[in-house]
């Protein structure tokens, strides 16, 4: 039995066929002891049925090459990868309103491109060090998906920023570690930077900049 259901895999394939531009694949990571490790792989599988432009690659985290290639430390793992890897991470089923985003993300990394404001991209190009966002949510959180999306343009935006969902339950030791008590939690640089919110983009480039 499917996860996507049919009425939402026929919108799906119009939406890719009037969007996508360039191939992408979804990477996907996993390993025996991953919770959803299994319906992980089935999004990814049933997504790149929709569209030639779609495919997948499955690897288990013992590859260890191919995990240190794409920067990839927990499972279930989704790189996106376009004509560059920009970055764009998922750790955790991107299941709920997070779906939406991964369906969005295709189509940014498809395009190479984002609707970030002009402002935002000249300041993402000039960033004068490195950035690596985690975006802590869950599933059911409705505001999740914005500051996963804006982290995830950003990256695409900027070969200098690496970003990541972490969806919360599923890695509680890092959850912990970086007190997530509410989502989305936003942060940046191993904790040098933190909030929490759906922040506006001008507002979430600020925290960025702050941050390096």
């Amino acid at each position: 039995m499917g996860i996507i259901n049919e009425g939402d895999k026929e919108e799906l394939k119009r939406i890719f066929k009037e969007n996508l531009k360039d191939p992408v694949t979804l990477v996907v990571f996993t390993d025996d002891n991953c919770r959803f490790c299994k319906e992980t792989k089935q999004i990814c599988d049933e997504l790149a049925e929709l569209s030639d432009l779609v495919s997948v690659e499955h690897h288990t985290m013992d590859k260890k090459d191919m995990a240190e290639k794409y920067g990839v430390t927990m499972a279930p793992a989704i790189s996106i990868i376009g004509k560059d890897d920009y970055g764009v991470r998922y750790y955790g089923i991107p299941a709920g309103y997070e779906f939406t985003s991964l369906v969005e993300d295709i189509i940014d990394v498809s395009r190479g491109e984002t609707d970030l404001s002009d402002e935002t991209k000249k300041a993402l190009r000039e960033l004068s060090g490195d950035v690596h966002m985690m975006v802590f949510v869950t599933p059911s959180c409705p505001y999740c998906p914005m500051a996963v999306r804006t982290a995830h343009k950003m990256a695409i935006e900027s070969s200098k920023v690496k970003a990541d969902m972490v969806e919360a339950t599923e890695f509680p030791e890092l959850s912990d570690r970086y007190q997530v008590m509410a989502v989305p939690k936003i942060v940046i640089n191993e904790g040098k930077v933190m909030f929490e919110g759906a922040y506006p983009e001008k507002v979430f480039l600020k925290k960025v900049l702050a941050a390096v």
